[in-house]
């Protein structure tokens, strides 16, 4: 996923944003249908977010969710002046729009709610999460709240199944483009849950290049998510 991420930035001039916003939508889009029976109208939605681009996956999430109808907040895991670039930008629009933004640095309390949309950590992860990630990724495991987690659970590497420190347990997982070959190993059912895949708009040409060598077929061509597991 890396270099699928660096091949569409940079062969195919598919910006970072542009993925982003796929990936926001699709997760607002399974929020609404799986987990808030159709309708976000006035459904309490609490968003968990880190500073890299799953935490911009979430803040777009997020956006779409207010704009239904639904009673969005979000709790960032650091102060705004972490977020830079794209993800600064779609903080900023968060706020402009007037969603409460909340840094969860010193707590990690939310009102209850009907949805967590966990948007933590990505596939980036480097050592156990610490810090506000990790008192997050704990509060949320101690709740009785449904979990939709995207692109993978928080505290999981993707590559090896293997969970350094502390990993949410979700109800359901929205990962992006294709599986991560951690997510489908048996021992990661109670984590992973219920596994969808969706559509951020990776051109074919691209899996099949020299970097990469796979023969994808069009599995979104009825769907931009799909159920896997």
């Amino acid at each position: 996923m890396r270099e699928v991420d660096r091949a569409m930035i940079e062969d195919y001039g598919i910006e970072l944003i542009q993925m982003m916003e796929n990936a926001g939508r699709n997760l607002a889009h399974l929020a609404r249908a799986r987990f808030l029976g159709g309708d976000p109208r006035g459904k309490r939605v609490v968003v968990l977010c880190g500073t890299g681009g799953n935490g911009g996956g979430g803040l777009v999430c997020a956006r779409r969710l207010h704009n239904w109808g639904a009673d969005v907040s979000v709790l960032t895991t650091r102060d705004d002046d972490a977020f830079a670039g794209v993800l600064a930008h779609q903080l900023r629009i968060a706020r402009k729009m007037g969603i409460p933004v909340e840094s969860a640095v010193g707590s990690s309390r939310w009102p209850d709610c009907d949805l967590l949309i966990d948007a933590l950590i990505g596939y980036s992860l480097s050592g156990p999460p610490n810090g506000a990630a990790a008192v997050l990724i704990a509060q949320a495991n101690a709740g009785e709240t449904p979990v939709l987690s995207l692109d993978t659970p928080s505290g999981i590497d993707v590559s090896s199944g293997s969970i350094p420190g502390t990993a949410v347990r979700a109800t359901a997982t929205l990962t992006l483009a294709l599986p991560k070959a951690g997510l489908v190993l048996p021992e990661m059912v109670s984590y992973v849950g219920e596994l969808y895949v969706a559509d951020i708009s990776v051109p074919p040409g691209l899996y099949a290049g020299e970097g990469l060598g796979l023969a994808v077929d069009p599995i979104f061509a009825l769907a931009d998510i799909v159920r896997l597991a």
